[in-house]
């Protein structure tokens, strides 16, 4: 990925979906989209980096006519779309044995369990509560067992409070990075998986500094991120860790809090 001939000094901007450019509808905010061509068009890059993985976010990537690398699975793995070459491919390694020989056994009634493995979704533990999922992400879900290390489990409660399942997960998996990315998702990462790790990496490889990112996210797999670029953005209606964390807090997503950010960028390269 190169850079543009003249960017804005912020000449990435990387953005989360699902709560961030996506909205309850799952359509990106036309708002969002208008800002996102016009930054294209004053030379920025935009980047994509989600949960979900490249079958469930592709739809967006070509929605908003990128080619840039795409950041999938929170990190864990890069893609790149025009040839589908993996540019980062992680898995859970040591950690998938206890999760699938302990860890399922323990887990409260009501919290189901999916391995990602390939671009399939494999039922672990069934559960009402992954029918929605499913239907939300647009995914199928397979009931054929895994047959290999996944690149991550999620694991999908019936209601929020997360904490406790954390502390399971962490004590049955201690090498694995946990991330919760809605109020009822808790992913089980490989350790070395993280938004802010891809988006290194790739800046790293375009040779521009992290100073130069802007990073704009909502639920707490976003707050690394966040934290991590030149300009860290939160969504306004987002978790209050990540608007902690941020450098400034935008407007609701539904109210294009990716425009927000833009315009917020656009501004400074006025001044």
């Amino acid at each position: 990925m190169t850079l543009p001939a003249a960017p804005p000094h912020y000449a990435w901007l990387v953005t989360d979906l699902d709560g961030t450019l996506v909205d309850r509808d799952l359509r990106i905010v036309p708002r969002s989209a208008q800002a996102l061509r016009r930054y294209q068009e004053m030379g920025g890059t935009v980047v994509i980096a989600t949960g979900r993985n490249e079958v469930s976010a592709g739809r967006y990537h070509r929605e908003l006519g990128l080619s840039t690398p795409l950041i999938v699975y929170n990190g864990a793995r890069v893609v790149d779309p025009l040839t589908g070459t993996r540019l980062l491919d992680l898995d859970l390694g040591a950690s998938w044995d206890a999760l699938r020989d302990d860890l399922l056994r323990e887990l409260p009634p009501g919290v189901g369990a999916v391995a990602f493995a390939g671009e399939d979704a494999h039922i672990l533990r069934e559960a009402p509560s992954l029918a929605a999922y499913a239907g939300r992400d647009r995914i199928a879900l397979r009931e054929d067992p895994v047959r290999q290390a996944p690149t991550k489990v999620m694991l999908i409660a019936d209601r929020p409070g997360l904490d406790p399942l954390a502390r399971l997960a962490a004590r049955h998996c201690p090498a694995a990075r946990l991330l919760q990315s809605e109020d009822t998702y808790l992913e089980i990462l490989p350790g070395a998986a993280g938004k802010e790790v891809a988006v290194r990496r790739l800046a790293e490889r375009a040779g521009l500094p992290m100073e130069r990112v802007a990073a704009i996210g909502d639920n707490p797999n976003d707050t690394a991120m966040v934290r991590a670029a030149g300009l860290g953005a939160a969504v306004g209606d987002g978790h209050k860790e990540v608007r902690a964390a941020a450098d400034i807090v935008v407007g609701p997503c539904g109210l294009g809090a990716v425009a927000d950010l833009v315009e917020h960028i656009i501004e400074g390269a006025g001044r």
